[in-house]
């Protein structure tokens, strides 16, 4: 009982303590400095080894304007404790009075204790970061290097460098620090971001490569072409990287990893020649099978994507060679689902890719595995518009691998496999369960979908706009893009009074993107942009609209005044930084 009563009597005392606070802390926030000094000198008196009243009670005599006060407050402190960032208050408390000569007096007693203990480097400067005396804290770091060249003291060097504008000290004090801590190297990569771009002709990008070339002459490490990688990334200079990737699988052939990531992110670039190279590099060194059909799949999928209806053909002979060379098992199941989607979604030879697909179900695959293949069994069925036959599949996944991703992304093809066959009801009710799906892609286009739905299906009692949109929609999932303008031309010209307009518009202007009529597209951008500038696609069609200008219709002056518009219009709007990023470089702004 003793020992309950004096844990209840310390914890009372930590309340009062912080009801005290409170107090003081209320006073200075409202600038009843009088007050709160009061407040901090009474609990100071309880507690004189609290650096943060010591700290509040030298502010709040600043605050008036009692120099001589806190003068004296900080010599009195400074007698009955021997700590250099002391010097540093009385110091700035000097700079206040303009007595210079004395504050520096009282920076260099400071900065000398170094010679005495190099461990005070941080916090002294520390302190005086916190007078934003920038330039005597980088000379406190410094000194302490000289002294103590191990002190763990580099990046806070690094970020004054960077807030001086002294950039090639920062990247020198950031590569050094990543050397010395390797699980920092992200975190680095992530600070120096800042002060680079797209653009290679950039200081900050001509330095940090100048930098690290330096470093691979003067000390070869595989961090340095690591960082230098990563650099000629940022630039989307996907060729370099790969010199540099591949510079590091000679001297550690541990892994392809990093080079088929390489391969990925210059295919999302649309930078296929490139990605192509990689992926067979990795094809022609790799002794993993895993790892080489991998790089066939991406290289498949390049060619599929890039070739001419004449090149189909040669496509689908190397699938047969790779099946011949590797079989059908578990370990090529990608590149056989790739395969009956490109039979059915290109070839047209759905019956061949049914065939196909069932017979890959006969192996000895895990239930997931087994859900991959009905997915796209369904994704076909759908394609022929066999809709009940396709949700047969879907449901039985979503039975099969509950809540799984796979699972998630079954049901919203069950509601849109609904919503193209005109049954919006039921596809409603499946949607409102996938926006709180795990999956934020799958939950976001599942929202998307429902509000298409909802804000068009009481418009018109027999909902022939959006059942022609719908049309329109599974057109394009087939592959039959011209088709599908037609008949959201129909919807452009017969229901112009309609909610679905926008949509329609911005559906239309995809599909001219997808097969290059980007005249076309940008005029439906227009549009939306004129006509509906209250609604939900406004900041779509700017950014898309910036997007044509600055890719495809070399005009970078229009693009520029639409990144504009949403960088100071449509701040909340999910293209803000791309749009930012984009406004700036075609602004020429320099990197800070």
């Amino acid at each position: 009982m003793r020992f309950l009563s004096y844990i209840f009597c310390f914890i009372a005392t930590i309340a009062f303590a912080q009801d005290d606070d409170l107090f003081a802390k209320e006073y200075y926030k409202d600038g009843d400095f009088e007050k709160a000094l009061i407040e901090y000198k009474r609990l100071y008196s309880q507690n004189k080894s609290s650096m943060m009243y010591i700290k509040k009670i030298i502010e709040v005599h600043q605050q008036l304007e009692q120099y001589n006060e806190a003068e004296a407050f900080i010599l009195d402190v400074m007698k009955k404790t021997k700590y250099p960032p002391f010097y540093i208050d009385l110091g700035y408390n000097y700079q206040l009075k303009n007595d210079l000569e004395k504050a520096n007096e009282n920076y260099n007693k400071a900065i000398s204790s170094l010679s005495v203990n190099p461990n005070n480097a941080y916090p002294v400067a520390r302190s005086f970061q916190e007078y934003a005396l920038l330039d005597q804290a980088a000379t406190t770091y410094e000194k302490g290097l000289e002294l103590k060249p191990e002190l763990n003291i580099r990046l806070a060097l690094a970020q004054i460098y960077g807030e001086q504008g002294d950039i090639e000290k920062m990247m020198l004090n950031y590569i050094d620090y990543a050397e010395n801590n390797p699980m920092s190297v992200g975190n680095i990569k992530r600070a120096l971001s800042s002060f680079i771009g797209e653009d290679s002709t950039e200081e900050g990008n001509v330095i940090l490569r100048r930098v690290l070339i330096k470093k691979i002459q003067q000390e070869p490490s595989l961090l340095w072409n690591e960082m230098l990688s990563w650099l000629f990334i940022q630039q989307k200079d996907f060729g370099k990287a790969f010199s540099q990737e591949k510079a590091i699988y000679t001297r550690d052939p541990e892994s392809l990893f990093r080079i088929i990531e390489l391969g990925e992110i210059a295919e999302k670039a649309d930078e296929y020649d490139t990605a192509t190279i990689i992926f067979n590099y990795v094809i022609e060194k790799s002794q993993d099978t895993d790892t080489k059909l991998k790089a066939y799949y991406n290289s498949l999928q390049i060619e599929t994507k890039i070739s001419a209806k004449e090149s189909y053909d040669a496509i689908k002979n190397k699938y047969l060679e790779l099946f011949e060379t590797y079989g059908k098992f578990a370990q090529t199941l990608r590149l056989q689902i790739a395969y009956a989607h490109f039979l059915a979604f290109y070839l047209n030879e759905t019956k061949s890719a049914t065939v196909f697909l069932e017979d890959t179900l006969k192996l000895p695959l895990t239930e997931l595995e087994k859900a991959e293949i009905k997915l796209e069994l369904g994704d076909i069925l759908v394609l022929q518009e066999k809709f009940n036959k396709a949700l047969i599949y879907y449901t039985q996944i979503q039975r099969n691998v509950k809540n799984s991703t796979i699972s998630q992304k079954a049901r919203f093809k069950v509601a849109k496999a609904s919503y193209y066959k005109g049954d919006f009801k039921w596809a409603e009710s499946q949607l409102k369960i996938l926006k709180s799906s795990t999956s934020q892609l799958i939950a976001n286009d599942a929202l998307d979908l429902k509000l298409l739905i909802t804000d068009n299906k009481y418009e018109d009692s027999l909902q022939t706009a959006l059942k022609l949109y719908a049309k329109a929609d599974l057109l394009a999932f087939q592959n039959r893009n011209d088709e599908a303008i037609v008949i959201l031309d129909k919807v452009l010209e017969n229901h112009k009074s309609e909610p679905i307009i926008p949509q329609a518009l911005f559906k239309q202007a995809q599909l001219f993107e997808s097969i290059q009529k980007f005249d076309a597209a940008a005029v439906n951008y227009e549009s939306i942009m004129t006509n509906y500038a209250d609604g939900i696609l406004i900041d779509n069609a700017i950014y898309n609209l910036a997007e044509l200008y600055m890719r495809y219709l070399n005009q970078p002056e229009k693009a520029k005044k639409l990144y504009e518009t949403i960088v100071f219009n449509h701040l909340d709007s999910i293209y803000f930084v791309e749009a930012r990023k984009n406004f700036r470089k075609l602004r020429g702004d320099a990197i800070n």
